[in-house]
């Protein structure tokens, strides 16, 4: 019964799957089709990034990671955060195991949501996209717009939520 319980989100979409085949073979099969595309397209990012997690929780101390974007890093920890968020390669996926790792390590809060927000959207590679394809105007303009949102937003969140809850994230990505 524990494991339907922990698997019923797959079960489900599988059934669902199912059923959009039986209903319309063509839309099931495409649903299938791109359903395998993103898991081998996971199965082929997944492993590096698990890698270099390893990596980084055994060779950076504790103490390390806080000096640098813990409580007390002010504007050091909110740039470094910004750069390692924009220097990532990789969908947005792959950043929610390194935040866990950067909450373990003793991050601040709102540095660890500065860096899921700049991988999400000032990632360098899509910069360098957006300028050939849109303009350096537009994709600098967008730059400088989003990287004051996000420092805003994650400290916004950070002071709304209440410590009890920023505690309990931090004890789930421990348990990670």
């Amino acid at each position: 019964m524990e494991r339907l319980k922990k698997y019923r989100f797959f079960i489900i979409m599988s059934a669902g799957m199912g059923v959009l085949y039986l209903i319309n073979s063509k839309m099931g099969e495409s649903a299938f089709h791109m359903t395998y595309i993103s898991l081998l397209e996971m199965m082929t990012i997944l492993p590096p990034v698990f890698i270099l997690l390893g990596l980084l929780d055994a060779w950076v101390p504790k103490e390390m990671m806080m000096t640098h974007i813990g409580d007390k890093s002010g504007i050091k920890g909110i740039l470094l955060a910004l750069f390692l968020g924009s220097a990532a390669a990789g969908p947005l996926y792959g950043a929610f195991p390194v935040a866990a790792i950067l909450m373990k390590k003793g991050a601040k809060f709102s540095n660890v949501l500065i860096f899921i927000g700049a991988w999400s959207t000032t990632k360098i590679p899509m910069l360098l996209f957006e300028m050939a394809s849109l303009g350096k105007v537009f994709a600098l303009t967008r730059l400088i717009v989003d990287i004051p949102g996000i420092i805003i937003i994650a400290m916004l969140i950070e002071k709304i939520m209440k410590k009890d809850e920023i505690e309990k994230i931090y004890e789930e990505a421990a348990k990670m």
